[in-house]
């Protein structure tokens, strides 16, 4: 494959391609054509639209949900514990592609009677963190956060927290956003609720209070968001650092978009938790590298 290919981070709701020529990124598209976001077009057909923009066919390896049961092509999982070396040697081909050759790759699945879970796109990420920052735990801030406990170079497992939903929900169709002004920022609201998040042991009771402040006018309105998003962090991080307790003076790595890992980095800092922060795209690049790499051994 040498070091001329296509990267592309296919997910539920985006696309992301880059193109390496000589392993330096020359080009690079975007799309909202995630997989949930066809418009009635085919995976195939979303591809070939997309690849016409770069004339010679270069080979394609391909992360995210484009390997779910809702994208192209449902490929199977690998089970955790796993090492990420064992990644680039499961990756599954795509006929339909031509004359493009194809491949996808594999997401990491937990079947435990304490933790079913799943990730697709992020070990990727973790890849290429891992060979930039490795540490003993990585957190991936999104929709659905990833917190990551390694073993050395083995994904020994992992929890999903649906905080960046959530917060989505609580504050878009439920009570909680019922007759609220237009958000604006509020740094010291952020601060307040991860304060109250990260010392609460009943997060649930603390819901519904967040409307009821807002209401008897003790917290603005146009605060909500922020104090919303304090609480529910502050508490992700409260919780998941007693379920993945560090060694002394390590550190944890931070992986995704800068301005969300820097609200985990206000949380981390307010925990006494030692962090360093990498960026999402440059984690998934390398690691797609990475990955290269390994097919040409």
């Amino acid at each position: 494959m040498s070091d001329s290919f296509i990267a592309i981070d296919w997910g539920s709701t985006n696309l992301r391609a880059w193109r390496y020529e000589q392993g330096v990124c020359v080009d690079s598209l975007q799309s909202q054509a995630g997989v949930t976001r066809l418009d009635g077009r085919t995976p195939q057909q979303v591809f070939s639209e997309l690849m016409a923009r770069w004339a010679e066919p270069l080979p394609v390896v391909m992360a995210g949900m484009v390997g779910s049961n809702a994208g192209w092509l449902q490929v199977p999982y690998l089970h955790c514990p796993t090492r990420l070396t064992e990644v680039a040697q499961q990756l599954t081909a795509i006929e339909q592609a031509l004359p493009y050759r194809a491949w996808i790759i594999p997401g990491i699945c937990i079947e435990r009677e304490d933790n079913y879970n799943v990730m697709r796109g992020e070990e990727t990420q973790l890849i290429g963190a891992y060979a930039e920052q490795p540490a003993a735990v990585y957190i991936m801030p999104g929709t659905h956060s990833k917190w990551v406990r390694m073993e050395g170079d083995t994904l020994a497992d992992f929890r999903t927290v649906m905080t960046g939903e959530l917060h989505h929900l609580l504050l878009s169709h439920s009570l909680i956003g019922v007759g609220l002004s237009e958000q604006r920022p509020n740094p010291q609201a952020f601060i307040n609720g991860l304060e109250v998040g990260m010392n609460e042991s009943h997060i649930v009771r603390r819901l519904f209070e967040t409307r009821a402040a807002h209401v008897l006018g003790k917290l603005e309105k146009s605060a909500v968001s922020d104090w919303l998003s304090g609480l529910l962090i502050g508490n992700e991080v409260a919780q998941m650092q007693r379920e993945y307790p560090l060694p002394p003076d390590a550190a944890v790595t931070v992986i995704g978009n800068p301005q969300l890992g820097e609200r985990y980095a206000q949380a981390l800092t307010m925990a006494g938790i030692r962090h360093q922060i990498l960026d999402g795209d440059r984690a998934f690049q390398s690691g797609i590298r990475s990955i290269v790499h390994e097919l040409e051994n």
